[in-house]
């Protein structure tokens, strides 16, 4: 626990002091734990699914060696509409989670980032992947509201 608590404190310090995560993450990614993380839900009224899975893609998304980092969703309600919420997001998951880490994009949850980020219109290769996974995104949030 000591390496991970090392990594948080290290962390906190290195966003005050404008160094950058990966840059720690290189240093220390030999000597961090395993982490779990659990997203709990219950009723899919009271904790929307679109809430409930931008949370879960975000934790995935985290500055973390992938192979250490494991996301579990806990449906105590056992709600279909979240299950299949759930589905939907793994393959969105595999353009949102590479767009994050290639970018380097801060917030990661999709919904906040595509609520305020700018498209990249310096990089044309950068504006066509940022507009593919927005497209990528609306679609998942028009097929998931329109069942």
């Amino acid at each position: 626990m000591f390496p991970f608590s090392l990594y948080v404190l290290y962390s906190i310090q290195a966003r005050h002091f404008g160094y950058n995560d990966y840059e720690l993450l290189d240093r220390y990614e030999k000597d961090l734990p395993g982490v779990d993380i659990f997203v709990c839900t219950a009723d899919p009224e009271i904790e929307p699914p679109t809430m409930v899975i931008n949370t879960v893609l975000s934790m995935m998304a985290y500055d973390y060696p992938p192979e250490k980092l494991s996301v579990y969703l806990s449906d105590d309600g056992g709600s279909d509409l979240t299950f299949y919420a759930m589905l939907e997001a793994s393959r969105f998951s595999k353009h949102w989670l590479p767009f994050c880490k290639k970018l380097k994009i801060q917030p990661r949850s999709p919904e906040a980032y595509f609520r305020t980020a700018l498209e990249p219109l310096d990089d044309p290769n950068k504006a066509k992947e940022w507009l593919f996974v927005k497209v990528n995104i609306v679609d998942f949030m028009a097929s998931f509201f329109n069942s």
